[in-house]
């Protein structure tokens, strides 16, 4: 039996990734998130609080739990909290990797860290996994710190990138952009949708498929783990209205001076999954096939 221990089970992520694991015979999963289990179900897993920010508590349980491999999904995801809580974000996205990769090295533990498109500037999209970081964000900066410190880590590691994670979470009203176009249109609201960004958005399901693959055959390196269709906001939207059968005509394009945000984003990201598919055997949905699985999911 190989334990997997998950940071921020409570999140989008952390509940897909649970979801996979105990379904796989082999595998005997350790949730972990701070405060208390939020998954629906308690069958299956074993559940910690652990506040990663807390280098006592991370260490703590990581020597209880002793697991073979860790995927850390947890992290202060919201750009723009991030340009104006700078101190919040270092602390949750970069020391507290170093709390982590202390117990895996204590432990000789698998780390497999979640990081983000944002590390690039965003004009040339899509990415390979060499290519050159350069954040226009404080988040981006964040995560590339914490990349660096896994890369020069001395334990096995790999990093799994991702872009724009859309799904459904169990008790998060955290919405989504199928969710807000769907809604909105549902609601006869005309919505404004920006043509200037391009992404490979990716299903909260695939990327949890990603991490599982990762981990389990611990591959070490850098692997781009998204969805697979290269899409503006707008794009993502019109392909929503015409799966729920709503009318396109409320969705206005739009650029992305139309609105402010304390947060520069990236142009044009994006990934080339090529290595993924190849070394883990890796197959995200299309954008048309995530939407449908929402669609089940809602009822």
């Amino acid at each position: 039996m190989k334990k997997i221990l998950v940071t921020g089970s409570n999140g989008l992520l952390g509940q897909k990734l649970i979801e996979l694991l105990v379904q796989q015979s082999d595998i005997q999963p350790i949730a972990t998130a701070r405060g208390a289990n939020r998954l629906p179900f308690t069958e299956g897993y074993q559940y910690h609080s652990m506040d990663i920010t807390d280098p006592a508590q991370v260490a703590e349980v990581i020597e209880k739990t002793r697991p073979d491999a860790i995927v850390h999904g947890a992290a202060m995801t919201n750009v723009d909290q991030c340009e104006i809580e700078k101190e919040n974000c270092w602390a949750q996205n970069v020391k507290a990797v170093g709390y982590l990769i202390a117990a895996c090295q204590k432990h000789d533990i698998f780390l497999c860290h979640v990081s983000t498109d944002f590390i690039f500037d965003g004009t040339a999209g899509p990415y390979t996994e060499e290519a050159a970081a350069n954040p226009l964000s404080f988040y981006g900066w964040s995560k590339l710190a914490a990349e660096h410190l896994v890369q020069h880590a001395k334990i096995r590691w790999s990093i799994a990138r991702t872009v724009l994670v859309y799904g459904i979470a169990y008790d998060m009203s955290r919405s989504n952009i199928i969710l807000w176009v769907k809604k909105s249109l549902e609601e006869g609201k005309n919505i404004k949708v920006v043509t200037d960004q391009w992404r490979t958005p990716t299903l909260a399901e695939d990327l949890a498929m990603g991490c599982y693959l990762i981990a389990n055959q611990e591959a070490t390196g850098v692997f781009n783990i998204s969805g697979k269709d290269f899409l503006t906001p707008y794009e993502m939207a019109i392909k929503t209205a015409e799966y729920f059968g709503l009318d396109k005509t409320g969705i206005a394009q739009a650029d992305s001076t139309t609105f402010t945000q304390p947060a520069q984003r990236p142009a044009r990201t994006g990934f080339v999954l090529d290595k993924a598919q190849k070394v883990l055997g890796y197959n995200p949905r299309s954008f048309e096939e995530g939407i449908a699985l929402l669609a089940r999911q809602i009822g």
